[in-house]
């Protein structure tokens, strides 16, 4: 590997794939954030109402579990990371220690709520965040954030905290770093095997995952005047606007870059059906933010009316234009 003398941060869309990027990068493979996400087949939707977050509110995933990214490409390109996971908050602490001092650079798992560069109000309990640990200064780590535009920095403890703690998707120390990129790599050869592989993920899962899981979803919230309180519903629809623009780059941003993808796709390969999904996904993409502003109004003015039809068929919409696109390409792969 032909590792870069100095560490070069950048912002992204998105924490996993921007970390995982941002570390190939850096060990000499040039490849977009985009390219990523698809070659990882890191598309997906989830809608878990028997599995609750924190608050009681059910699980809704946007994209593939967490740590999919790190392990779908290196099943697709042949790269390998050194992947650790600890008990022992301590020797984590002083395995990350050794490693900077080394001048490794290491993607780290942690919860946004111990973040503290990160402004009150953002601090949640989401636990599946990736950062870059690229250096330390003056007892501090250099923090390479996907999301923010300049490097941060972390004491050592607020990063132990960060790193280990606890509920949902506990980090658990989890950190990696790349430790062999095979010298070439026929990225246009592997894009039709990703998306065939987004393909089955999106048309055949069972409920409630893939498209069918997004309709469910929207017959969910038709439904929900029958079984919940309002107090209940506007809670809901605001944290779908959480989970979805906030917390995980949501329907609209994985949406829009999985268009880039397949837009990267057809500069690659020239096939002209690669062309029209891309244009396709990009209008999924909106109709996605669409639904996020309506729920988001929802929530935030109490005394509106609460119209879940309207919300549900928004949904529905953007659903039906998320099946197009893989029929559509199914055709090809």
């Amino acid at each position: 590997m032909k590792v870069k003398d100095q560490y070069e941060h950048r912002t992204y869309a998105h924490c996993e794939t921007g970390t995982v990027t941002s570390l190939l990068r850096h060990h000499g493979l040039e490849i977009s954030e985009p390219m990523v996400f698809g070659l990882a087949s890191g598309m997906m939707f989830a809608f878990l109402p028997f599995v609750k977050m924190t608050g009681g509110m059910p699980v809704i995933a946007y994209r593939s579990i967490p740590k999919s990214i790190i392990g779908g490409i290196q099943r697709r390109l042949g790269v390998k990371f050194e992947v650790r996971k600890y008990r022992d908050e301590v020797k984590a602490m002083e395995d990350l220690s050794d490693l900077v001092d080394k001048k490794q650079v290491v993607g780290v798992q942690t919860s946004v709520f111990w973040l503290p560069y990160f402004p009150e109000e953002m601090r949640i309990p989401f636990n599946a965040h990736n950062i870059v640990i690229f250096g330390k200064e003056n007892g501090e780590y250099l923090v390479s954030e996907p999301v923010i535009e300049e490097p941060a920095r972390i004491k050592p403890q607020d990063l132990q905290n960060a790193r280990f703690a606890k509920g949902i998707m506990a980090p658990k120390g989890f950190m990696y770093y790349p430790t062999y990129i095979p010298e070439k790599i026929d990225i246009n050869s592997l894009i039709l095997k990703s998306i065939k592989r987004t393909n089955f993920m999106m048309l055949s899962a069972p409920t409630p995952c893939g498209v069918r899981g997004i309709f469910y979803l929207a017959n969910y919230i038709e439904k929900l005047s029958e079984k919940k309180s309002e107090k209940y519903i506007r809670s809901l629809l605001g944290h779908i606007t959480l989970m979805q623009e906030e917390v995980g780059t949501g329907g609209g941003g994985f949406r829009y870059m999985y268009a880039a993808f397949l837009e990267e796709a057809y500069e690659r390969l020239e096939m002209p059906v690669l062309q029209e999904a891309y244009r396709k996904m990009t209008e999924a993409g909106h109709l996605w933010r669409n639904f996020a502003l309506v729920c988001a109004r929802t929530f935030k003015r109490k005394d509106s009316e609460i119209d879940l039809p309207h919300i549900a068929n928004l949904l529905r919409m953007a659903g039906k234009a998320e099946k197009e696109v893989h029929l559509m390409l199914r055709k090809i792969s």
